[in-house]
Order: structure tokens, then C-alpha cells, then sequence
């Protein structure tokens, strides 16, 4: 049985003995033996690349972290990891996208205004408690100097969270897009800032005044 879920709360990131447990399972039989074995082995390395990625940028940061030192924390050779990836940035949005599903997802139920209090939750847990958050900070901050970073975010992330977002907040408040749209940057942007510019914990506290004021001036 998995762990308990509660309300608000950010669902919890597939641990690393699961992800190492997909790797793992048998696939359809789609050549011989040989070629279903090494996919196995192709997605276990796959795995143990992200996986050290993960745990280099927090030990050492995003200027430290090189495909070298990734290449020696997930045993595999620098040459298997530019089969999959051009660079740590490739590496690093990979993560962020096979993370970012699971945590940052809206109440399954009828949308109320309860819903946008449960995912501000979560995305507040996201950005300033987990791994895949510190992977979109730092890919945030090498996106201010670098042109292609910033596009691969924004097209590859940033943009289709942004449009599932507002049209949640639409239904959730029965408002128009713009409306929608203008109160969903006054609620993230201060988490945003919190978190990058302040360092400062994005605590339950922080983020309920936050919504209730911004809730406030949107229906007054």
C-alpha cells in the first residue's frame, strides 16, 4: 500500500528504489532475448544518470555539476550519456519533467475554490522542498543566460503549466481567462521570489495569507 495522501499536501516523488523498480520489469517480448535485456540495462542506466544528476546538483550545484562527475556517481561512461543527452541541461529538464507530473497535479473532484488552495499547497512544496524543484530553480537561473535553456523551458514547461493552470483557476473561480490568468501571477510570483531571490522557506503559513489576500482584492 502506498503512503497516505493529504489534503494540500504534495504528493510524494516516486522514490528511488520505485524508479529503480520500473527499470526493472519485464517489457513485451520485441526481439530477441539479447535486445530485451539490454533495454533493461538502457533504462536502468537511464535512471541511475537522473538519479545522480539529482543528487550532484544538490551536493554541489548547478556550476557544479559536470557529465563527468554524473558519469561516475551513476557508473556508467560519458560517452552512454551524450547517446541520451547533449548536455546537463538535457539531463536536469528530463528530471524536472519526470518528476513535476506526479507532484504538481490539481484535486481530482469538481473544481471548487478549495482546489486552487490545495495545488498553491503543492506547488509551494514543490518549488521549495523537492529535488525537482531545486532542478527548476536551477534551470530558472541558467535560463537568464542562456537563450536556449530559457526556450526549452518555457515551450517544454513553463507555457503548458502556465495555460493548465489558469484554465484550473478559471473553472475553480468561474471567472474569465484574464482574470485567471492575472490572479495566478499574483500568487506565484511571490512564491517565486520567495524561494529564488529571498531563500526563504515557502511555509503553509506563507502560502494561506498570501492566497486569502490576493482572494480578497479578486472579489472586492
Amino acid at each position: 500500500m502506498g503512503p497516505t495522501q493529504h489534503p494540500g499536501r504534495l504528493p510524494q516523488r516516486p522514490a528511488r528504489e520505485d524508479r529503480s523498480a520500473i527499470a526493472a520489469q519485464p517489457r513485451p517480448a520485441t526481439g530477441s532475448s539479447s535486445a530485451s535485456t539490454g533495454g533493461r540495462r538502457s533504462e536502468a542506466a537511464r535512471l541511475a544518470v537522473l538519479n545522480a544528476a539529482d543528487d550532484l546538483l544538490v551536493e554541489h550545484g548547478f556550476e557544479g555539476l559536470t557529465i563527468e562527475g554524473i558519469a561516475a556517481a551513476a557508473g556508467v561512461a560519458k560517452q552512454t550519456i551524450y547517446r541520451w543527452w547533449k548536455s546537463k541541461v538535457d539531463i536536469l529538464f528530463d528530471n524536472l519533467a519526470l518528476d513535476s507530473g506526479p507532484a504538481l497535479v490539481w484535486p481530482d473532484s469538481p473544481a471548487t475554490p478549495a482546489d486552487l488552495r490545495v495545488y498553491l499547497h503543492r506547488f509551494a512544496a514543490f518549488l521549495g522542498e523537492e529535488p525537482a524543484g531545486r532542478v527548476l530553480q536551477a534551470l530558472l537561473g541558467h535560463a537568464q543566460l542562456d537563450s536556449r535553456t530559457a526556450e526549452l523551458l518555457h515551450t517544454g514547461f513553463l507555457d503548458p503549466l502556465r495555460e493548465r493552470d489558469v484554465a484550473h483557476t478559471r473553472a475553480c473561480l468561474g471567472t474569465s481567462e484574464d482574470e485567471a490568468a492575472a490572479l495566478l501571477d499574483a500568487l506565484l510570483a511571490p512564491l517565486y521570489h520567495r524561494a529564488l531571490v529571498l531563500r526563504r522557506p515557502l511555509d503553509r503559513a506563507f502560502v494561506d495569507t498570501l492566497l486569502d489576500r490576493q482572494l480578497a482584492r479578486f472579489t472586492h
